[in-house]
């Protein structure tokens, strides 16, 4: 797992990041309010998935941007 960790790069580290947050909130939501998904493994694993999905994608683009703007002011100087 290391030697996987340690070949990504800084924004893909961010999106994988958020990407288990995401999930595990959703997780964590799933188990305190009942009431309003079914309480199925397919609920579940759809609102992990989805949020884990959601999170990590926009969190790598986010991060993507930050350090190409970074790269272009270092460039320019």
């Amino acid at each position: 797992m290391k030697r996987f960790w340690s070949r990504m790069n800084g924004p893909m580290k961010i999106g994988v990041g958020f990407a288990l947050a995401g999930g595990l909130l959703a997780g964590v939501g799933w188990f305190i309010n009942p009431q309003y998904a079914a309480r199925t493994l397919v609920s579940f694993l759809l609102a992990v998935g989805i949020s884990s999905v959601t999170w990590g994608v926009v969190a790598w683009a986010i991060a993507t941007a930050a350090f190409d703007v970074e790269r272009d002011i270092e460039q320019d100087r």
